[in-house]
């Protein structure tokens, strides 16, 4: 294990805002247990696919859609009121 110097462009809970050293733009740290829920909700979301439950599938995809929007939002938010341009 390596110990970093780190920006921290929000509070440190969920989804906090950070850039490392040496790299341009922060990026959002995501915290294990949300990782493995996440990708647990995509695989959720292919079976519903698969299966061709595709009500189901759409309420999966939108709740996604919607945590990764909000997401994307704080991160914009914290580039933002810190000058920085987006790289997207």
């Amino acid at each position: 294990m390596e110990r970093v110097e780190a920006e921290l462009f929000t509070d440190g809970g969920n989804d906090a805002v950070v850039r490392l050293q040496g790299r341009n733009f922060p990026g959002v740290l995501i915290q294990g247990d949300t990782l493995s829920m996440l990708r647990s909700d995509v695989a959720e979301l292919a079976e519903l696919c698969a299966t061709g439950d595709l009500e189901e599938a759409r309420h999966v995809a939108s709740l996604l859609h919607a945590h990764l929007e909000a997401t994307l939002q704080r991160y914009t938010e914290a580039l933002r009121s810190h000058g920085i341009s987006r790289p997207f």
